[in-house]
């Protein structure tokens, strides 16, 4: 008999896939004991898109959360998605910064390291797999599957031996959008084992529903290994439901062996976090049976649906559905999974909502059509390319973009600062710039205070803004009454102390030495840098243009922080010129001008978030 292994996505791909990963620390700590005695192959815990919404959204330390989920489950491998040079951001990073990354991911906690490259690129995974095998860690070269004409069998066996060149451990046959149906995934399987020889590791979604006819056609065809979730975060988007795989394969030749009594104890608690958190089921749709055309992933189209909510047009879904495959053959066919999935995705988005199609490109999408993520896997329509690069060269197709990324470490530690205590900051600081300098900075503000709380300094020169003597009668007095949180703003920093127990909306309490109160600090919004309305009420000349935004996102005045302006008042442009960036759906997408013209104000400050429709600038155009 054989078993057929399982990996359990349920805290990394299925919440990522079904609940946008949002799932916090504390939801996953309570139950990883118990899925620690399953018996699974490995528990798929980080990676992915857990990275940055630790930080954009839950104000969690991503390696805090690793090193919490490894003393959790210490007799169960852990694995993390990483996507080839793009570590688990969404740009290349330097050989440097890769094989730190993966050094300190292995030291932290993670023993299978599932690497892919969004185009199948085999420069892109180069990097990594030097990393993962001096680390002396499992190495499973992914493939990204999809189906498009220039993609064959063929081509999905000359990459998986490129893979195992680079010395892969295993095989993973990444099936992100539903695409693979029973007899394809039989044919997959047998040829990478009759051929490449490695076991092969079949990962698929549910969307459609063909997964479960995916895994046991797979295990009659040789796989190892399956991947499955929790039934309450399983289904739709996310990947078939261990139950039901375990269930199906008892007393059969390739029985998993794992107890369905105690996987059934593990769902409930699950389904408790969904209901607590109003989370939705996997449920497939009409929507989801259409991937056979649209070729969306699961992580992709939960994404999609939360951006359109943001930007208020959750009834265009459909039709950005029917853009996504005309944008994808236009650039090529790229498989739709990150960051390539963002990218077609995106533009898809903006083409649907200006109604103009290609108006507006983000800088990603400049970069991909430019060949500065690899080589895009079929031709590209060239009027496409023409309109997207303008003037902009693209890579010389001998050249691997990683060679042109050479950020030193020592670079980003200088830059980081005295922020950064550790090698695992520099490396958020690396991935998530903007990101890591908010996180670490009011997280050192906290541990300030705090370390000025228990009488051991007499605090740095900005640290003399606050009364500790006040704060200590605020403990005090929380302890005494049972107030749950008292609020002062003193200096321009506002100084909160919780009790035990209480928390803010959304956030865990707050317990600080001992057991006790806790205050923290933060700064006090300015009320003069919200951002403009649409209109403000002043008149301007009839003549002049409003420039608006056509999303919900933030409003960048220049490309980088250390670079200039676009444009400034009185600044000449001419039709197609950049103006600013807004970020939106984790891209930068540049806003350009409709036609010639004088930029006569600038309405939006930098770094400010902005509605759809927020005036932006007012242009006067030229006269002919």
């Amino acid at each position: 008999m054989r078993t057929l292994h399982i990996m359990d996505t349920t805290i990394r791909d299925a919440h990522q896939s079904l609940w946008a990963t949002r799932m916090q620390i504390g939801d996953m700590l309570p139950i990883l004991p118990k899925m620690d005695r399953v018996g699974y192959w490995a528990i798929e815990a980080w990676g992915g898109a857990t990275f940055d919404t630790c930080l954009r959204f839950l104000d969690e330390n991503p390696w805090e959360r690793l090193r919490a989920i490894k003393k959790h489950c210490p007799n169960t491998p852990l694995a993390m998605l990483v996507r080839g040079q793009n570590l688990v951001g969404y740009h290349h990073y330097s050989k440097e910064i890769v094989s730190r990354f993966i050094s300190a991911s292995h030291r932290n906690g993670i023993d299978v390291f599932r690497v892919f490259d969004a185009l199948n690129d085999i420069r892109n995974v180069i990097d990594c797999a030097e990393a993962i095998k001096a680390a002396d860690a499992h190495f499973e070269g992914a493939i990204s599957y999809t189906m498009s004409p220039v993609h064959t069998l063929d081509s999905f066996i000359e990459y998986g031996q490129k893979l195992k060149d680079l010395g892969a451990d295993s095989i993973c046959v990444k099936d992100m959008a539903g695409m693979l149906t029973p007899y394809r995934t039989e044919r997959l399987v047998k040829a990478f084992k009759d051929q490449i020889g490695l076991p092969v590791h079949v990962h698929c979604h549910y969307v459609g529903g063909m997964a479960p006819a995916n895994y046991l056609k797979a295990a009659e065809a040789g796989a190892a290994i399956v991947d499955t979730a929790s039934a309450p975060l399983a289904f739709g988007n996310s990947q078939p439901a261990v139950e039901m795989i375990v269930a199906a394969l008892k007393e059969s030749g390739y029985d998993t062996g794992l107890d369905l009594d105690l996987l059934f104890e593990i769902a409930q608690y699950w389904e408790g976090v969904r209901e607590r958190g109003h989370f939705k089921r996997g449920v497939s749709s009409l929507i989801h049976m259409q991937v056979y055309s649209h070729q969306v992933p699961g992580g992709m189209m939960s994404n999609l649906v939360s951006q359109l909510e943001i930007q208020k047009a959750s009834d265009r879904l459909p039709d950005v559905m029917d853009e996504i495959p005309r944008v994808r053959a236009e650039v090529g066919y790229p498989p739709l999974v990150t960051p390539l999935s963002q990218i077609v995705g995106t533009q898809a988005v903006f083409n649907v909502l200006t109604g103009k199609r290609w108006s507006v490109i983000s800088t990603e999408m400049k970069d991909y059509i430019a060949g500065y993520y690899g080589k895009a896997p079929g031709p590209l329509d060239p009027d496409i390319a023409k309109r997207v690069l303008g003037s902009m060269a693209p890579l010389d197709a001998d050249t691997p973009p990683s060679s042109l990324v050479t950020t030193s470490y020592e670079e980003v530690s200088l830059e980081a600062g005295e922020l950064a205590k550790s090698e695992e900051d520099v490396l958020m600081w690396a991935l998530f710039p903007a990101e890591a300098r908010t996180y670490l900075s009011k997280h050192r503000t906290s541990e300030r205070t705090e370390f000025l709380l228990e009488g051991e300094s007499s605090g740095t020169k900005e640290e003399q803004n606050v009364d500790i003597g006040q704060i200590k009668e605020l403990i005090k007095a929380v302890q005494e009454s049972g107030i749950g949180e008292v609020t002062v703003e003193e200096a321009g920093t506002k100084i909160v102390v919780r009790a035990p127990g209480q928390g803010t909306d959304g956030e865990r309490p707050a317990v600080g030495p001992g057991g006790g109160p806790i205050a923290t600090t933060e700064a006090v919004p300015d009320p003069r840098k919200a951002p403009l309305p649409p209109t403000d009420g002043r008149e301007r000349p009839a003549t002049w243009l409003a420039v608006l935004s056509p999303m919900v996102g933030t409003f960048y005045a220049a490309p980088s922080p250390e670079a200039s302006a676009f444009v400034q008042v009185g600044d000449e442009v001419v039709a197609g010129q950049a103006l600013c960036i807004v970020e939106a759906m984790k891209l930068m997408n540049e806003i350009t001008a409709e036609q010639m013209g004088t930029i006569r104000e600038v309405c939006v400050e930098n770094a400010m978030p902005v509605e759809y429709g927020t005036v932006l600038f007012y242009l006067e155009p030229v006269v002919d």
